[in-house]
């Protein structure tokens, strides 16, 4: 390992250390945010309400590929930092060949089952007659990529976990721009002075994929390339499944992967529940969710960035640098929320009307967006707290984290917010939920700390 990589995680500064690291993070999540707003913009310019609501429904099936993405990328990620700290240098090229090609596997096979059970998918995720047809045009493109889309989410964290989080950033946001341009070209019939192909909700699907095709071709070269003194392998006699491989990446990964699939789960239930009052508030959510992706990535970034620090210092036995880490990055989200929150509540009707020119959905977008600003401020102590549990390879704390936001929390207030106050409870469902993981991930940490200060004890 590169002597600069030493000092970044065992010596230099804890503010140095943090912002090297999750600063190309967040300008990742910032630049795939932008992403998603223009792939918004761009359909709503087609003027259907109903493709938006349509891309608003297919959306959590679509995460069900970066969900099996995460398994190998944030299980393989906190498995390598681990590995690094520990010195373990030949594991680090185990693990990474094992994630690439069981998450080229993962992609084919979601792909075949996506194809064969499309229609009582599509059904069951909400669609309407009027969206019914442009979902499925959606999902067809979306499920041709998904290796492609497995392979690009698993590596943006694999490379991030060996500390090159520039490269990473580099291909994720090679993938973005490549998506952005792509987009006016594939969705309208002609942007600007270009000429388009008008494949409306299909153009949309089919830009992500090649998007995150150009994403590999990066990180493929980060990988290969002498220069970039990588310990990650792709090299067919580096796969292995056995020697703890398997479960080391499944322990965390497995968790990660589940909050992305309650996360899709959790959407799939709230267009449900939207769609007994109109597409109208299912496109107005698509918006406002969409829109309200800015406050969350970036304190999202910050969450992920300092995973491969956490699981470093883990590894290493380091506990009071990790502890000081997490305490330094806590501080970074809660300014960040703020800051972008206090933004949002005074542009909301400028930030909805950004993607739609439809007065009924901008009215109600702006309704949801400032509801689901509530929890805004803080809900990055819940990513870095998460992050942490998953770095250290805490499968349980993890795993609960990973079932409460999107799951046992989320769920019931849906059904309880929904029958006592309709569509206003359903809009405040989601912060409310992320109120309560908050606390419950602030008494996990209290409980690990314990065992952390026991072994800090001579």
């Amino acid at each position: 390992m590169e002597q600069k990589k030493l000092e970044l995680f065992e010596s230099a500064p804890v503010p140095k250390a943090v912002f090297t690291l999750a600063i190309p993070t967040v300008l990742s999540m910032i630049v795939a945010v932008l992403y998603n707003m223009v792939d918004t913009f761009f359909v709503g310019q087609t003027g259907d309400p109903n493709q938006m609501a349509a891309v608003s429904v297919a959306t959590p099936v679509f995460l069900f590929f970066m969900a099996a993405g995460n398994i190998f990328g944030i299980g393989g990620s906190s498995f390598i930092s681990r590995a690094l700290g520990e010195k373990h240098y030949d594991k680090v090229k185990i693990i990474s060949a094992f994630c690439f090609y069981a998450g080229i596997l993962t992609g084919i096979i979601g792909a075949i089952l996506m194809h064969i059970f499309m229609t009582p998918l599509l059904h069951a995720v909400g669609t309407s007659p009027n969206t019914f047809d442009f979902a499925r045009s959606y999902l067809t493109w979306i499920a041709f990529g998904g290796p492609a889309i497995v392979v690009s989410t698993a590596f943006t964290n694999l490379i991030r976990g060996e500390g090159a989080a520039k490269s990473s950033m580099v291909g994720m946001m090679a993938g973005t721009i490549a998506n952005i341009i792509l987009d006016p070209i594939f969705i309208l019939d002609h942007f600007l002075f270009i000429p388009g192909f008008g494949l409306g909700v299909a153009g949309a699907a089919i830009a992500t994929v090649l998007g995150n095709t150009v994403s590999i071709v990066i990180y493929m070269a980060h990988v290969c390339s002498k220069t970039a003194n990588s310990t990650l392998s792709i090299k067919p006699q580096h796969f292995a499944v056995r020697g703890g491989i398997l479960r080391g990446v499944l322990l965390i990964g497995l968790p990660a992967s589940i909050t992305n699939i309650l996360m899709s789960l959790s959407n799939i239930l709230m267009n449900t529940f939207l769609v007994t009052y109109g597409d109208i508030p299912v496109a107005s959510m698509g918006i406002a969710m969409k829109a309200n992706m800015l406050v969350i990535f970036v304190q999202l970034g910050l969450g992920m960035g300092i995973q491969p620090l956490i699981g470093y210092n883990y590894g290493a036995r380091n506990f009071k640098r990790m502890k000081s880490v997490m305490k330094f990055a806590m501080l970074c989200v809660v300014g960040a929320g703020l800051t972008i929150t206090a933004a949002y509540l005074v542009f909301s009707r400028q930030i909805i009307s950004i993607f739609i020119n439809d007065e009924d959905v901008i009215a109600m977008g702006i309704n949801m967006l400032r509801a689901l600003m509530f929890s805004s401020p803080v809900i990055g102590i819940l990513f870095v707290f998460n992050f942490s549990f998953q770095a250290m390879g805490k499968a349980i704390p993890s795993l609960a984290l990973a079932i409460s936001r999107q799951g046992f929390v989320f769920l019931p207030s849906v059904f309880i917010l929904n029958h006592f106050f309709q569509l206003r409870g359903l809009i405040m469902s989601q912060p409310i939920a992320d109120i309560v993981s908050i606390l419950i991930a602030l008494c996990m940490f209290l409980w690990i700390n314990k065992g952390l200060k026991q072994q800090e004890q001579p």
